[in-house]
Parts: structure tokens; sequence; C-alpha cells
């Protein structure tokens, strides 16, 4: 069993099947075909608010085209100092936001909490040409350490972002986890929360190769659209992008299966928890990140166990994520399996 990453399954029936599907006529390319003019319209169902729908193929582009847009070249976007777009977008922010630079913050198990937003954004004193003012505030749910912020943690978040005339963006690579989570619906935690724009995850959830940058400013799809362009990620077979986002929408695949990811990892921590390893945080979304020496780490991993060292929680900690496809049954009776 592999839990290394969400990004190691196969892709889903359904969404293989949506992709096949275009392989029977001809289209528009760029975005003028049937699929992608319907984009707009799913999303805004889903949503219930008008949405702008720009679909990208990578997760990284979905993230640092969607802030190019909420921030100037000679601004700073406020995120948490373990965010993925600080430690694993390479300098992408500042290479799409023309020189926008990262202004990190700390907060417990990945997440940013309103009142040190706040405190944060109004002790910060302006001193003209020479500084770097907070223009946009990014925060990832489910986070790094694969926490869940609640409804009123993010409508909060929101509060302090409207009340300092600051942008909101949602780094939502595990985004269906965490309204899988949540049990709410996903207005709750973007547009109702003040939500400018959402990257919306699907990449890790079971699709080829798509994310969608959803822009709840209608006014921000132009220059977002550019700054794909600009960077070499519009698709001419645009086609294959929306087909993808339309099976994923379809009969809610994109909850049905981080659901069952979910499952899944609370599934394994109650598994691990059996073989005395320690939960890092409590099990919310599809990612574990465990503490347990190396003889049981050993052990698993003899046993065919992938997964990853995670050194900045600590040198007995590790991480696990579980995905659409995961055994449960299988997880369920791990101690018996690797004989602990």
């Amino acid at each position: 069993m592999n839990f290394s990453s969400d990004n190691v399954t196969p892709i889903c029936p359904e969404i293989l099947a949506a992709i096949v599907a275009e392989s029977d006529a001809s289209a528009l390319p760029y975005g003028v075909d049937d699929k992608s003019q319907q984009l707009d319209d799913a999303f805004s169902k889903l949503f219930g608010t008008e949405v702008c729908v720009v679909p990208v193929a990578t997760g990284t582009a979905a993230n640092v085209i969607g802030l190019s847009g909420l921030v100037s070249p000679f601004g700073g976007v406020v995120c948490h100092h373990h965010a993925h777009i600080n430690v694993t977008e390479s300098t992408g922010v500042a290479f799409y936001g023309g020189g926008a630079k990262l202004l990190c913050m700390d907060g417990p198990s990945a997440k940013i909490e309103a009142d040190a937003l706040d405190a944060y954004l109004t002790s910060h004193v302006p001193n003209g040409m020479h500084s770097v003012d907070p223009e946009c505030v990014a925060i990832t749910q489910s986070t790094e350490f694969g926490t869940v912020y609640s409804v009123d943690e993010i409508q909060a978040i929101g509060s302090v972002c409207q009340n300092h005339q600051m942008r909101l963006f949602m780094d939502g690579a595990r985004f269906a986890n965490a309204v899988a989570a949540l049990d709410c619906h996903p207005s709750e935690i973007t547009s109702k929360a003040g939500v400018d724009v959402l990257s919306f995850g699907a990449t890790k959830n079971g699709a080829l190769a798509v994310d969608a940058i959803i822009l709840f400013d209608p006014e921000l799809r132009r220059k977002t659209e550019q700054n794909r362009k600009r960077g070499g990620h519009l698709f001419s077979k645009h086609r294959y992008l929306a087909a993808q986002l339309l099976a994923y929408l379809k009969d809610d695949l994109w909850l049905r299966n981080a659901r069952h990811a979910n499952e899944a990892a609370t599934a394994l921590a109650k598994s691990l928890s059996g073989l005395d390893a320690t939960p890092a945080f409590a099990p919310q979304g599809n990612e574990l990140f465990i503490h347990m020496d190396g003889r049981l780490a050993a052990k698993l991993r003899d046993a065919g166990i992938v997964f990853r060292p995670w050194p900045s929680l600590g040198p007995d900690a590790y991480r696990f994520v579980c995905a659409w496809n995961s055994p449960i049954e299988m997880i369920k009776v791990l101690p018996d399996t690797i004989g602990v």
C-alpha cells in the first residue's frame, strides 16, 4: 500500500471515460469548445453564486496564477510559514506576481488564526516605496498538516481581511477533503466567507491533470487568463481539461472520492494507533502525520507500506496520505498484516 501521496493514484474510471469520450470528434481550441463553455455554469451551480473558471493542468499553476490577480508586483501575500506556496512552489508567486513577496506568519497546525492575523495586519507600518505592504492573505484548506479550518474560522479570517481591505486566496488542493470533513456547503467556506479566489483541486482526488482557478470576482478573469497564457498554461486542446472537471462534479464524484479518502485516513489512524504510533494532529482530512519509533517504521516498510518521513515535525515524524482508491478493508487489518 502506497501512502506517500495522493498523487500516486490512477485516474478514477468516471474521469477516464470522460477523457476517452472527447476523442470521438474535433473541437475548437483554447477554451471555445462546448465542454469548456459549460464550466462557469457548472461551478456557479456548485457554489450557489456566479463564478468564473480558469482551468490549468497543475496545482502549482492554479495557486500562483490564481494569486497573481490579487497582488501587485510591489505587494505582499500573508501566509503561514508552512504554506505550500512558501515551502513547495519555488518562487512561483514572485514570478507570476511580477515580484510579489510572501510574508509569513505562524499558527498552530499550519493554520492562520484570525486574531493573530488581525494583530499582524494592524501592527504593519507602511514605509512608502521602501516597504512591502500586505495586499492579500492566503490560506490552505485542508492545511499542509491535514487539519481543516472550520466554517467559523474561515469566516473570521474573511472578516479580518475585509476590515483591512485585503483580498483572500484559498489553496484548495484538498478542498474536497475539507468539504467532506466539514459536511458543509462549499459556499460556506468560500464566497460567504469572503474568499476572492480558490484553487479547486482535482488531480489529487482522481483526475488525470487538472485543477481549476475559481474566481468569485468576475473582474479578475481577464488578468488571470492573461497570466495563464503568458506562463504557458493555456491548453490548445482545452476540452480535455474541461471534460475532467465536468465529470469530477457530476453526481458529486468529487465529494464521494474525498469521503472515501477521509474514511481511509480515519481507519489508518486507528490501525497505526493500535501499533503505538501517535498522531501529531487529530485526523480530519486524508493526510496523517504520525510520530513513531524507527522499529515500527522499519516493520511497516518491510511489509510493503510506503510513506514519507516528515522532519519538519521531528525526527520520528512521518506522513501518510490516503486517496480515493485506498483499500479501507486492508487498512483495518494492518496490525495483523504486519504481525505486530
